[in-house]
């Protein structure tokens, strides 16, 4: 599974390379309606407390045909602390828009994920639901969902912060999800403000839900690459004993894309 993510992850990097020849090009690859992105942030640390972290972050949106959209995002985190591994976090999100061009588009997504630090071996998300889309021009872009999905997580532990999950590696699911994405170019384009969130809500137990925040601010440094801030602020309402819920990352790095 993961030499499978990696491959997936840096596809965006060999694609940017590929598509940066020319502008030329890059404005075929819009005509062809295929666009990645991989971002590369992190912190080193050295001294009395040897501290990393490295985030990498890739986004593919192909349009294949004129009524559909297949986003595929998928994001690496780790984390290392006086060379003990501390984190291991892998998600690969994928979406299928239909009807993309239009205000309301349905969608079918497909999560998998796996995180070291909250002991979760593998998570597997399958839903649909639809996106309304608010703002789309040259400076702007918003968006919104909401989505139902089933999903199946796998621990590598059976005692949990909350005692009635006890006893079982597995906790399932349905969910009700709504999300927000949006993509703002400021003082000429010469900051770009971005934000991807999600709130997940189970639909049988109320005490179980999580959301996300992952926010940033890039300065284009040439047509392909930027200068990137990238914060991430995670919540799990159910996490494994003796683990705490949230989690938060400030890292900065560069982004390279191919248009």
């Amino acid at each position: 599974m993961k030499k499978l993510f990696y491959c997936l992850l840096f596809f965006p990097f060999w694609l940017s390379a590929q598509t940066s020849k020319s502008d030329t090009l890059a404005s075929e690859t819009d005509s062809l309606k295929l666009k990645a992105s991989l971002s590369l942030t992190g912190i080193f640390q050295s001294g009395n407390v040897e501290t990393i972290i490295f985030r990498a972050k890739s986004d593919i949106a192909y349009k294949p045909w004129n009524k559909w959209l297949f986003n595929n995002r998928n994001s690496y985190l780790y984390q290392e602390f006086d060379r003990d591994k501390a984190d291991l976090d892998i998600v690969s999100l994928n979406f299928l828009y239909f009807t993309p061009d239009a205000t309301w588009s349905p969608l079918l997504i497909g999560i998998i994920s796996s995180n070291f630090r909250r002991k979760i071996d593998l998570r597997t998300i399958l839903g649909a639901g639809v996106t309304y889309e608010l703002l789309r021009d040259k400076e702007d872009m918003l968006k919104f969902s909401v989505s139902s999905e089933y999903e199946s997580t796998n621990f590598s532990r059976s005692r949990f912060n909350l005692e009635e999950y006890n006893g079982s590696e597995s906790i399932n699911t349905l969910r009700g999800t709504f999300w927000i994405n949006g993509k703002h170019y400021l003082f000429e384009k010469k900051l770009i403000a971005g934000y991807e969130a999600y709130f997940q809500q189970s639909l049988e137990e109320s005490n179980n839900f999580r959301w996300q925040a992952d926010l940033s601010l890039e300065m284009p440094i040439s047509k392909f690459i930027n200068f990137k801030v990238n914060y991430l602020h995670t919540y799990e309402s159910i996490v494994v004993a003796d683990q705490k819920q949230q989690d938060r990352f400030l890292t900065f790095g560069f982004t390279f894309k191919n248009y």
